[in-house]
């Protein structure tokens, strides 16, 4: 619950600091005097938006912190912990909000910083705040399928039709990739099959490859290599200027000077070396000439087999000498994309939990569907009380064509606020006065059942009076057994319901117009009460009136007095 709001620079607020307890606690004042603020701060603090419309004339911050106690609240504490923002199991929350004077703003929770939208999280957890312009849950249609479902004493069965419906998804999810990924391998297979086919066909070796290189090189160049072993055999040994006729005459009379001179002996046995070469080369230039020949049929298949290559080695993405590895890489891919057997294991699993779903959803549909006319009939004989004849509620459910994590079925809020007029959407039928009270009565048929444990109604009885005034007073005094309840209230029938009661009051002082919280003892609530009952004037008529409405209204104590801590200023 909340336990404590400080507000510094602050719309009017200069600096104020509120102890709240549990019960039902009316803000009073006079009309202009501020009541509001106090919610639009919590509000704030909550992550409302945010504009430099709050911070108080003459400062450059303002600044709204609230704390609450939620040592038994589980959804908090859970959330807190998610969000690795609880504070090592602290009872204790605290959420602070800072706007500048540009508009900007921070937020924290336990003093780690947060966005707005996780304040919001955390929000619905800890507070309801029921306004004259805040719609808030009781229009969104999530909220109001949760609230039918803790009316139904289903939020278990709801919870399972959820994670139920997460693992059919998932089996789904599943079966869909397993199909996609086969169908993804087929064309792999396919095309795998391609490449080996034509692989196979080109029949490459690397051997072969360095085999046909040579030979188209020589045969492209055959003309070129016949002519230069001609002219290179004529050199060597076909006239008498030759160079083997000149290393002959050379080798022989170097031969008869080492006769004479041994010191030639080397450069002798040199020339005959020489000469030995030169007939070697001779004979070799022959045979080579006697074999080869200009062969164009043959060039010409070699250049279509050369370009079979280089085609198969670029469209695989490969050099030509890797063609025979590229063949092998596929037989290997191909014979490892086998046919997969888990297919059918997870139609079957995706099938198996489509069906404990949909039987878990068809259950909670029947619980639902009971507890819709029950729940539109308590709240519609309540609405009766409240200034709202001849209105009603309508559950409506509708089936879904697509079943979600919900359920099987929409559930929608219907309200008709007077007699003849048509239902239609909460939101838009109802004006904030008749929402509020809706949602009075929603809550206190609730009970402890359902709902966030602190409630903030503000202006809730706006255009209501006499008997009406004291039913709504009645009503959230018997909400407050359940939850912490704050109410802005003008009526007397309302306030004298409260067990605790602050005053909300506007003076002039050196900062400009102020605001006041004061909280109210029992003296102080008489006086109080008689204001509201004849205005500025008091007198002892309406005193005894005051003190009569505040002992009609005694009930057993729900909670410590509110108190102010540091000045309420």
């Amino acid at each position: 619950m909340l336990t404590a709001l400080l507000l510094r620079d602050f719309v009017i607020v200069d600096a104020l600091e509120i102890e709240l307890v549990s019960g039902f606690t009316a803000l009073t004042g006079e009309t202009g005097a501020g009541k509001s603020i106090l919610v639009d701060a919590l509000g704030l603090a909550l992550g409302a938006r945010a504009d430099s419309g709050v911070v108080r004339p003459g400062a450059d911050r303002a600044e709204v912190s609230a704390e609450f106690d939620v040592a038994r609240l589980a959804a908090a504490r859970d959330w807190l912990a998610g969000a690795d923002l609880d504070d090592d199991g602290a009872s204790a929350c605290v959420v602070r909000r800072t706007v500048d004077r540009a508009g900007r703003s921070r937020a924290f929770v336990n003093g780690r910083p947060v966005t707005a939208g996780q304040l919001r999280d955390l929000g619905e957890r800890l507070v309801d705040i029921h306004g004259q312009h805040e719609h808030q849950w009781l229009t969104r249609r999530d909220y109001q399928r949760r609230l039918l479902d803790a009316f139904a004493g289903s939020e278990s069965s709801a919870a399972e039709v959820a994670r139920l419906h997460g693992e059919w998804r998932r089996a789904e999810a599943a079966r869909a990739a397993r199909e996609a990924a086969a169908e993804s391998s087929e064309r792999e297979r396919a095309l795998l099959r391609d490449d080996i086919r034509d692989l196979e066909v080109l029949g490459f070796t690397p051997e072969g490859w360095a085999e046909e290189q040579a030979e188209h090189r020589r045969l492209a160049h055959a003309q070129e290599l016949i002519a230069g072993a001609r002219e290179s055999l004529d050199l060597l040994d076909e006239d008498e200027s030759s160079a083997s006729t000149r290393l002959a005459q050379a080798a022989s009379r170097l031969k008869d000077a080492a006769a004479l001179d041994p010191g030639l002996a080397d450069a002798a046995r040199d020339a005959e070396a020489a000469l030995a070469h030169a007939g070697e080369a001779t004979h070799a230039l022959r045979r080579y000439l006697q074999g080869i020949e200009a062969d164009p049929a043959r060039l010409d298949a070699l250049d279509r087999r050369l370009r079979a290559v280089h085609d198969a080695a670029r469209r695989l993405r490969v050099e030509p000498a890797r063609l025979a590895d590229a063949l092998a890489e596929r037989l290997a891919r191909l014979e490892a994309l086998g046919g997969d057997a888990s297919h059918e294991a997870l139609v079957a699993k995706e099938r198996e939990s489509e069906g404990a779903f949909r039987e878990a959803a068809k259950r909670l549909t029947k619980a639902r569907r009971a507890a819709a006319d029950k729940l539109a009939g308590e709240v519609t004989r309540r609405l009766q009380g409240l200034a709202m004849e001849g209105g009603r509620l309508a559950v409506v459910l509708e089936s879904l064509a697509e079943p979600t994590a919900a359920g099987l079925e929409s559930v929608e809020f219907q309200v008709a606020a007077h007699a003849g007029q048509p239902l239609g959407p909460v939101g838009k039928v109802a004006s904030g006065g008749e929402l509020s009270r809706l949602a009075l009565a929603i809550q206190v048929l609730m009970g402890g059942r359902a709902g966030v444990p602190t409630l903030v109604f503000d202006e809730v009885d706006t255009g209501i009076g006499g008997r009406v005034a004291e039913i709504v007073g009645t009503l959230l005094a018997e909400l407050a057994r359940h939850h912490q309840v704050l109410c802005v209230t003008h009526l007397p029938q309302v306030a004298s319901r409260a067990r605790h009661q602050l005053r909300v009051s506007k003076f002039s002082g050196p900062k400009g117009t102020l605001a006041a919280v004061e909280p109210l003892d029992a003296e102080g609530r008489v006086e109080e009460i008689a204001r509201m009952l004849g205005g500025a004037k008091i007198t002892q008529t309406t005193r005894r009136h005051a003190e009569e409405m505040l002992g009609e209204a005694a009930a057993p104590a729900q909670g410590e007095e509110s108190g102010t801590r540091r000045g309420a200023r």
